[in-house]
């Protein structure tokens, strides 16, 4: 299953993965999905928001158990964030005896939010936490909207919006996901149990400047956005170390973009992040504060719009615990882990019991060419969700 999937959508140059919601590399993805579920005789269909899903046994009878991850990627991505947790599912099912509950495996689609700005999109529909109005009206960079880039995909976008009959078939999902980190790397665990997922979000700063001449207008002429965002930039770095929590400037867009021009506009990407929703909340607040009053010195203005938002999400405990005491019974230990990485599995907690594993990571790298796991820990990892699996379904 990797070296089928190990060409698909990466690049020559960096090594990475582009792997975009409803684009060619997703395709591909989305195909062999599919195939693998029709190899194994498995009930194969796509929910009304891209969804795809293969079962054992029917799920209308509910109470099924389901695994599964994503299959895109953010720009030139690792190969592991999201197909460890598809593939792992497929091994993991092929292992699991047929028992007295169905057995599902699903790809939710545009997880990472790379194309349209907006994680988890899939699950978010699914849920009903991202209106159906608000995505027919997300746009990628090349203005092309989420509707046209699904018709062109085959999909039908009318159709998306919650799906409460489908959730309701889900009496436990649980998603398996390479660390995002590397608090695994130091102990002789190779697989830990998710304990819960940071408060986070991201927002957009638009800095508003005066376009002119790069070599004819004096520096205190200047309404230079660029500086405003420079400061920014570096201001959140701040803010967020003297709150312990993250925050990261990692997407930035520049009109007219001209070598030798001022910009007019400078838009700017924030993610943010924090073990709670007040230091979230005081972090963004005080970023946006300190850019404005930036902003008013450099004749700059500054407008921040909050694109997606995602509260403190804490795993469903009795399953959080189910599953941490059989991984130690049969292995010695699965340390609890909590995150500041967002996953489908988090957005589907707060209407179905929700659990994760995390492979070890040694280098702790994510959302990058060298993020890597050890085939050995990914054995791990399959064994460890098989058993789980078995767990839900035969006992």
């Amino acid at each position: 299953m990797w070296r089928d999937l190990e060409p698909i959508g990466r690049d020559a140059g960096s090594g990475g993965y582009r792997r975009f919601a409803w684009g060619g590399a997703d395709g591909e993805c989305r195909d062999w999905f599919r195939d693998q579920a029709r190899a194994r005789g498995l009930r194969y269909e796509v929910d009304r928001n891209g969804n795809q899903w293969a079962w054992r046994g029917d799920p209308e009878r509910g109470d099924a158990v389901v695994t599964g991850s994503h299959l895109d990627s953010v720009p030139d991505g690792g190969a592991f964030d999201g197909p460890l947790g598809v593939v792992s599912a497929f091994a993991a099912v092929d292992r699991v005896p047929d028992g007295g509950r169905p057995l599902g495996i699903v790809n939710f689609t545009d997880e990472e939010g790379a194309r349209f700005g907006v994680a988890c999109v899939g699950s978010r529909l699914a849920t009903g936490t991202l209106t159906p109005e608000r995505a027919r009206a997300l746009r990628d960079a090349r203005g092309i909207s989420l509707p046209q880039a699904m018709e062109r995909a085959g999909r039908d976008p009318d159709a998306i919006g919650p799906d409460p009959e489908r959730l309701a078939r889900i009496g436990a999902f649980v998603e398996l996901h390479i660390e995002q980190g590397r608090a695994l790397a130091d102990t002789p665990h190779p697989v830990g149990v998710a304990s819960a997922i940071w408060p986070h979000g991201r927002w957009r700063f638009d800095f508003h400047g005066a376009a002119n001449h790069a070599g004819t207008t004096r520096l205190e002429d200047r309404r230079d956005p660029m500086l405003t965002y420079a400061t920014t930039v570096l201001g959140a770095r701040k803010k967020a170390r003297l709150a312990g929590a993250l925050a990261t400037f990692g997407k930035v867009a520049v009109e007219p973009n001209g070598v030798n021009a001022i910009p007019s506009l400078v838009r700017g990407w924030l993610d943010a992040r924090a073990a709670d929703r007040p230091t979230l909340d005081t972090v963004v607040a005080a970023i946006e504060q300190a850019a404005r009053e930036r902003g008013g010195r450099d004749g700059v203005t500054v407008t921040v719009t909050e694109e997606s938002r995602t509260a403190l999400v804490e795993f469903d405990t009795a399953l959080r615990d189910r599953l941490a005491a059989l991984l130690t019974e049969r292995h010695g230990g699965a340390p609890l882990l909590p995150t500041g990485a967002g996953h489908d599995a988090g957005i589907l907690s707060a209407t179905v019991p929700t659990a994760m594993l995390y492979v070890r990571n040694p280098t702790g790298i994510s959302h990058a060419p060298a993020e890597h796991a050890t085939e050995d820990d990914c054995e791990a990892g399959v064994t460890a969700l098989a058993e789980v699996l078995e767990e839900l379904v035969c006992r």
